[in-house]
């Protein structure tokens, strides 16, 4: 069985059992962001909290961590995400989605102009072949971001391990 410090290490999500409320679990937040706020900065309240890493390189994929508690069945649990916006998120999934869509419709005309021997099209081969490249060049811009922000994410893990871990609750405890 996988344990959470695993999970936080390995995963952009993990999910933990906790014996503080979520009052009590966002004033820890609260503390230990004021205790390191040399390093990261963030917005807390009663059920999120974004936590971003402080340094002069804003890059497009700066990662941060956003942490949610939920209340299930009496017990409170926090979720956790590391990642990029979710702005960036939907941003590099739409050019994805449009260039996808565009190879695959640039290629379909190519392959029905073969297959009825016409040549209304001659362009679609090539322009299926620059689709293609933007979805390897959206690909690269995706790399070279999580590359770059590489320090930050682990700065992100060591802080939810450091702020979380603590007040998990192991499976067969009770509060």
């Amino acid at each position: 069985m996988e344990d959470t410090l695993t999970s936080i290490r390995t995963r952009v999500r993990f999910k933990l059992k906790t014996s503080l409320t979520p009052d009590e679990y966002s004033e820890n937040i609260k503390n230990y962001l004021k205790e390191n706020n040399e390093e990261f900065t963030g917005n807390i309240n009663r059920e999120v909290a974004t936590i971003f890493v402080k340094n002069d390189n804003n890059n497009y994929w700066k990662p941060n961590l956003a942490l949610r508690t939920e209340i299930e069945e009496g017990q409170t649990y926090i979720r956790g995400i590391f990642g990029p916006s979710s702005a960036v998120w939907t941003f590099f999934m739409f050019l994805y989605f449009i260039f996808s869509i565009l190879w695959m419709t640039f290629f379909t005309m190519y392959y029905v102009e073969k297959q009825i021997n016409s040549n209304d099209f001659p362009w679609a081969l090539s322009a299926s072949f620059v689709a293609l490249a933007l979805v390897l060049g959206t690909y690269i811009a995706a790399q070279i971001g999580q590359r770059l922000s590489k320090e930050e994410m682990k700065k992100l893990r060591k802080f939810a391990e450091e702020s979380t871990l603590p007040h998990e609750m192991k499976p067969n405890e009770e509060v």
